[in-house]
């Protein structure tokens, strides 16, 4: 993903997609630095003047002229203003166009990695395809290029200007001094470039900021450059997506017939093993087909080559006699509907939702298509209706009410084709029932391509192909299929009879088929316990919706004060103290050096205005053996200061990183919920964070050290050689820092704001990375991005009037230092006019200043850095400190007695009370979920909790997980409040097998058969696995770890009939013994078995007792209507008769 373009990184890279603007804003720019670094070879040249009018005084012996001194002061005062309004026009102009350039950038890459082709992401390394990489790289890489040119490469182009301007200047007054001198220059540049270039080339990005440490400048470029060349790797690349949404044939009339011949096709990620082996299908113009088969069978992969995601190996897939390859892939797509097996929604509202399907949609047509869905209903009842937002990933929505919402947005664009992949899997009796006409209305006219594990839902479909290993092996009607082989039947017939065969197992009374009664909330379950009324008003119940304005249990963002952060960074690298002690000894010696060698650069000058030549050469001498000491002193200084903080920062940032994960992995489930918490806004905290945290540790403690021996020794020295001038220059050095501290305060600000526009961006283009394929489907780019572009409105307003600031407080630095310059001259000619000091001490105390000057100019020139270090260091400890809503270890605070360390010591037998248990999601306290609930459920019995999507049937899972705590009430295991365990202990005793994974035997036939068995890579979520395969992995897991509770929810939901039916037999032998089981299911038929079976209504348990016991109650029960509706007949009457109708 760009790493081979690493290797030419170039400063070009980073300005590669300037608009004339931009160009604009750049030349502007390059001028003020230009001003900028001309600043010091002409303040050398007045300052030459001024040695030569002051030593010539000095050395012959006469009176001083202060109209000379008011002369060379004024000199400096222009050249005071001419530098300020360079480095205004510097930092506005740089600061902007950094913003807009790294904007524009963060958009293409996002755009380009949008165009990817799917199986780029099954198939590209991890580190280049995971959602952690993309938004790495979106914020990392970005703000390493936005800070580049917004501070580093003006500071640069300044010292590239000092360098030439200063050479030229020495030619031109000395051309044999400076030409003896420039091939020292090559000592500067030589180890930079030469290192630089291998850094790249062979360390990468990752280890070149710990190698490079002692080299910031060259640093910043490296990084900078190389990761412009990875984004550009990325952003130029030419995918066979991005040609083909530019290109191919569009159809004036779609009828919709489509036809598969000889079709072979292996995923790219795997090419040893082959999916289609030899299709041949066609689907008349208008007909409703379906596809079964067992899991693995290649039914999937059918829709994924209708709508273009890969290209079929060999053969041919045909669409009204033309070969869809021939298409343009965005107009093949926008004809076509799909609703997939996982339903996927955008951290958006659910209108903007439903428009991903039909942008120019009405409002009128959003609510037409969302009753066709049945979401209308429960989407009205929400605080904000349509307006609601649905959190990341579509998080705040149950499986269902995800599900019909997906079902709106392919309905609202009125397809030609319909793409239907398990699209009723989540839903509850009724709703499937309601939504499955639905279907059937929107099929009509439509040519529908149907993927189901329910044969109930393939009833009326025109025909329907049975595929196994790749090929079609049946094909024809129902009632074709059922009847094939004299009545024998062949593989559909087996599936249909291992399918129903469970709904029949129950006895019980015939009961004569009755009109459908609807109901609006339904849950859970429990054996034992008499049916209680509850005092709580009936409300509807749904999932859980997250506002992430409202928190349960906020994070604490108490301002720590600056001094107790460094002092708890400190404490956190204490392990490294030998390192510590070693880096400050080299700061300590390089600071003191600094002014021993400012004095002895101002005791230079009066040697010159000697009269005895002999004299100048033999004081010339040693002065020259000094700084060649001097020089070597800095060298070793420099080394030991330098790489002992390195180690120190990267050790720092490793422990830091483990430290924040490891407390992010105790957070309660509620944490989460928050926007500011969302996946993606966590790994971009791990990714960024740290390390801005090791700038801190590695530059303001080397720097602060460094400046106070400096500090400590100039001062002294100055106030000993002349402390009158000393006194002046002083008092000047406060207004430069102030300066460079009202520029750390605007740059804090610009850059919390930054961070949050951040973390906006990386949450949409995390969701747009995971979600690629369904953005694909609906060929949604370009809305994605314009809500992107959305995100960042906000922060650019914000951004523009912070590069003004910028400018302003660049043009108040550089301005009050050379107009402090020239005020000390003025003052130092005034005493040596008077005779109170002579030339030698005014220019060691002058020298002495200027370089203490030159440490706090440094020291400014990292207040961004350290501004956004500060930030980050906030929010680390922010995140240490905060103590888990639901805390791990040992029991909540809740004395222990001996008794209760005893049943401790032996386990949990499993037996689990709700006692009148009322509860509300924290983020939305409003809406009550369970109110009132009391059950009993024995030890070692099987519980199923049943109803519709959306009535809290997974909730009752989550707080025997202890995700959450319950309002009021209690929930006891083995008599003990659940509250009283420890959740490490508690979580040892449970294992859930949840409904997007899950399942348990039947794995080890599909696993053993690949290539690399059980070492074999699925890929990030899963994704080179079918559903099935998905779940069976998880419940095989959740099996492991041989719990005493067990908490299925749609355990089974994803499986084909011969895998359902396999696992469903591997789960009731696992059940037989002593654990407990709590069952979340929508397909009855798989809790027919259980010792008890629980309705909830309201929040409250409205039926229980035995699949008899419900089912005798007959119409008047609500556990019988809901199995009426599911099979479509009397619960008594053989489902298989019921599909054959």
């Amino acid at each position: 993903m760009g790493d081979a373009a690493a290797g030419k990184a170039s400063f070009l890279e980073m300005v590669r997609y300037a608009d004339a603007h931009d160009l604009s804003l750049m030349m502007l720019g390059v001028l003020g630095s230009f001003g900028d670094g001309m600043m010091q070879p002409l303040l050398m040249l007045v300052l030459g003047d001024i040695i030569n009018s002051y030593g010539a005084a000095g050395s012959a012996g006469s009176a001083f002229s202060s109209s000379a001194v008011d002369k060379f002061a004024l000199r400096l005062l222009y050249l005071a203003v001419a530098v300020g309004a360079c480095s205004f026009l510097e930092g506005v102009c740089w600061t902007r166009t950094a913003e807009r350039q790294a904007s524009r950038m963060r958009r293409l890459y996002l755009e380009a990695v949008l165009r990817q082709e799917v199986h780029f992401f099954d198939a590209a390394p991890s580190s280049q395809s995971t959602t952690f990489g993309i938004i790495t790289t979106i914020s990392d890489d970005a703000d390493t290029i936005q800070d580049f040119l917004s501070e580093k490469l003006p500071m640069v182009l300044a010292n590239v200007t000092l360098f030439f301007g200063a050479m030229s200047v020495c030619f031109v007054f000395a051309w044999r001094l400076a030409l003896a001198g420039l091939p020292l220059t090559f000592l500067f540049f030589v180890p930079s470039v030469v290192l630089g270039k291998r850094m790249v080339a062979a360390a990468g990005e990752s280890r070149a900021a710990s190698i490079m440490a002692a080299l910031p400048n060259l640093r910043y470029f490296v990084d900078a450059s190389a990761a412009a060349a990875r984004m550009r790797g990325v952003i130029e690349e030419r995918t066979p997506l991005k040609e083909a949404g530019k290109k191919g044939a569009t159809k004036d009339v779609v009828r919709g017939q489509i036809v598969f011949k000889d079709v072979h096709f292996m995923y790219p990620s795997r090419p040893d093993t082959r999916v289609l082996n030899g299709v041949n299908l066609t689907m008349s113009e208008g007909a409703t087909i379906g596809l079964v088969g067992g899991s693995g069978s290649g039914k999937s992969t059918v829709i994924a080559l209708l709508q273009r995601f890969y290209r079929p190996d060999s053969g041919e897939i045909l669409l009204d006699g033309d070969d869809i390859g021939s298409l343009n892939a965005e107009w093949l797509r926008s004809k076509i509907g799909l609703v997939s097996q996982e339903p996927v929604l955008f951290a958006t509202s659910i209108r903007e939702n439903i428009l991903f399907g039909n942008e120019t949609a009405s409002p009128e047509q959003i609510i037409d298509a969302a009753k066709m869905a049945n979401a209308h209903e429960f989407i009205t009842k929400l605080p904000n209706g349509y307006d609601t937002h649905v959190g990341q990933f579509g998080t705040q929505m149950s499986g269902g009410q995800k599900q019909r919402i997906a079902i709106a947005r392919a309905l609202i664009r009125d397809p030609k084709i319909l793409l239907l992949d398990e699209a009723t899997s989540a839903l509850d009796s009724e709703s499937e029932r309601t939504v499955q006409d639905a279907l059937d209305r929107a099929s009509v006219g439509r040519t529908t391509v149907i993927v189901a594990h329910r044969l109930s839902t393939l009833r009326k479909a025109d025909t329907i192909a049975v595929l196994d290993q790749g090929r079609v092996v049946e094909f024809g009607t129902h009632d074709e299929l059922v009847a094939m082989d004299g009545g024998e039947g062949g593989v559909y017939a087996k599936m249909v009879h291992l399918q129903s065969s469970s709904v029949t197992r129950a006895d019980g009374p015939r009961v004569a088929e009755e009109e459908e009664e609807k109901f609006h909330s339904v849950e859970i379950a429990s054996p034992g316990g008499e049916l209680r009324p509850s005092p709580v008003p009936s409300f509807r119940s749904v999932e859980p919706t997250v506002e992430f304005s409202k928190l349960a249990v906020p994070v604490a963002h108490a301002a720590h004060p600056q001094k107790s952060l460094h002092l708890r960074l400190l404490k956190m690298n204490r392990p490294e103290w030998k390192q510590a002690l070693l880096g400050c000894a080299g700061a300590i010696i390089f600071g003191a050096v600094l002014p021993l060698y400012s004095y002895s650069m101002g005791s230079l000058p009066a040697v010159y205005f000697l009269t005895d030549h002999d004299l100048i050469r033999a004081k010339t001498r040693a002065y020259s053996l000094i700084f060649l000491a001097i020089a070597i002193v800095c060298i070793a200084a420099n080394i030991v200061e330098h790489y002992n903080f390195a180690v120190m920062g990267e050790r720092l940032t490793e422990r830091v990183r483990d430290q924040m994960l490891a407390k992010i992995l105790s957070f309660e489930v509620g944490w989460f919920d928050e926007d500011e918490n969302s996946s993606a806004a966590v790994c971009a905290r791990l990714a960024t964070q740290a390390t801005k945290v090791r700038s801190l540790v590695g530059d303001r403690m080397c720097l602060l050290v460094q400046a106070g021996a400096t500090a400590s020794l100039g001062f002294a020295l100055a106030l000993y050689v002349s402390w009158r001038l000393a006194a002046v220059m002083m008092a000047l050095q406060p207004l430069v820092i102030a300066s460079f501290y009202f520029k750390k305060v605007l740059m804090t600000a610009g850059s919390r704001k930054a961070k949050k526009a951040q973390v906006q961006g990386s949450q949409l283009a995390s969701e747009a990375v995971v979600n690629h394929r369904t953005i694909t489907a609906f060929s949604s780019q370009r809305r994605m991005l314009q809500l992107y572009e959305a995100a960042q409105v906000g922060p650019r307003k914000d951004t523009m009037t912070q590069s003004w600031f910028s400018g302003f407080c660049l043009c108040l630095c550089q301005f009050n230092a050379t107009a402090s310059t020239a005020l000390a001259l003025w003052y130092g000619g005034k005493l040596m006019a008077s005779r109170q000091i002579n030339t030698t001490q005014l220019f060691q105390v002058f020298f002495i200043l200027m370089s203490m000057g030159r440490v706090i100019a440094d020291a400014g020139s990292l207040t961004s850095d350290l501004a956004q270090g500060g930030d980050a260091v906030q929010s680390i400890l922010d995140t240490l400190d905060r103590e888990p809503a639901i805390k791990s270890g040992t029991g909540d605070g809740a004395s222990e007695s001996d008794d209760d360390k005893e049943k401790l010591q032996k386990g949990i037998k499993g037996a689990i009370e709700f006692r009148d248990v009322h509860f509300s999601y924290p983020t939305r306290p409003e809406v009550t979920v369970l109110a009132g609930l009391s059950l009993e459920i024995g030890a070692g019995k099987t519980v199923a909790l049943v109803g519709p999507s959306g009535s809290g049937k997974s909730t009752v899972i989550g707080l025997i997980e202890r995700f959450y705590d319950v309002r009021s009430g209690s929930i006891l295991i083995d008599g003990r409040d659940i509250r009283g365990y420890g959740l490490t202990h508690l979580r040892s005793h449970v294992a859930l097998g949840v409904r997007s994974a899950a399942a348990l035997a039947n794995a080890h036939e599909f696993i053993s058969g690949r290539e690399s068995g059980y070492d074999t890579q699925i890929g990030e979520r899963g994704a080179q696995l079918s559903g099935g395969q998905r779940q069976r992995i998880a419940l095989a897991r959740a099996v492991l770890k041989n719990a005493r509770i067990l908490l299925l929810d749609e355990a089974t939901s994803a499986l084909d009939t011969v895998s359902e039916r396999l696992v469903q037999d591997a789960v009731d032998r696992m059940l037989q013994g002593t654990r407990t089981c709590v069952v979340v299911a929508h397909r009855l038929s798989t809790v027919q078995n259980s010792d008890m079976i629980a309705v909830v209504k309201d929040g409250r348990v409205a039926e229980r007792g035995t699949h008899r016991d419900l089912v005798a109650l007959g119409r008047a029960g609500m556990y019988y209507n809901l199995v009426k509706l599911q099979h479509g007949a009397s619960p008594c009457h053989s489902p298989m008769r019921a599909l054959s109708n």
